[in-house]
This record gives C-alpha cells, sequence and structure tokens, in this order.
C-alpha cells in the first residue's frame, strides 16, 4: 500500500502475553512484534497493534470493525475451531451481515460483509 491510506486499531490489553496467546491460538494471527508493552499482530490484511494497561474499564469499551468478503471464511474457522463466545452470523438491522466476540480482556471484534 505505497501511495494509500491504512487505518490500524490499537486495543488495551490486561496481559500481552494471553492476548498474544488468544489472537495466535484461537484466531490465527502471527505475531509482527513481542514487546512487554506492546504486541503486533496480523492475519493477512488485518493487522492489529495492543497496549498494555491495568485498567480492565479499557478493554471493556474498545472494539474494532473488520469488514470485507472474506468474513465468512472467518466465521467457518472461528466456529469449527470452537472459538469462545462467537456470535451467530447474521443479517443486522443496519443491513451488514456481521459477528462477533470479545477477546479474553473484552475488546470487542465484529467481523462484517454486505449480504
Amino acid at each position: 500500500m505505497e501511495d494509500g491510506v491504512e487505518c490500524i486499531p490499537v486495543l488495551p490489553s490486561l496481559d500481552l502475553t494471553e492476548t498474544r496467546d488468544f489472537y495466535v491460538g484461537q484466531l490465527g494471527f502471527g505475531i509482527v512484534y513481542d514487546a512487554p508493552t506492546r504486541l503486533i499482530v496480523r492475519r493477512d490484511t488485518i493487522e492489529i497493534h495492543f497496549w498494555k494497561t491495568d485498567r480492565k474499564e479499557f478493554c471493556e469499551n474498545a472494539s474494532c470493525y473488520i469488514r470485507g468478503s472474506g468474513v465468512d471464511a472467518l466465521y467457518e474457522e472461528f466456529s469449527a475451531g470452537e472459538v469462545p463466545g462467537l456470535s451467530p452470523f447474521e443479517v443486522r438491522p443496519w443491513d451488514m451481515k456481521e459477528f462477533y466476540l470479545h477477546d479474553p480482556h473484552g475488546n470487542l471484534l465484529t467481523f462484517a460483509r454486505i449480504p
């Protein structure tokens, strides 16, 4: 993306090791950077950064919206892998087909596509 602009979420984490283990082990992300106060994971074109905090309310009020045609395959993979807290994949009243989950610290990840 040489001349483009990207928007990358930076989410809070209470424990970066636990966050890393969930995103890598449960959601299939790879590690880009792993340090005591910062974690970066990536899966295909999805990149998420995390920063260390002791404030649980930050995690419980943070979210990331991931949109694209590949979310159908992600839902199937996450369902087969029994990712905890996976919602149904359905068309919402705002005319987007979505599913969501919360990571171990409460960050909300919503995956969506146009129906």
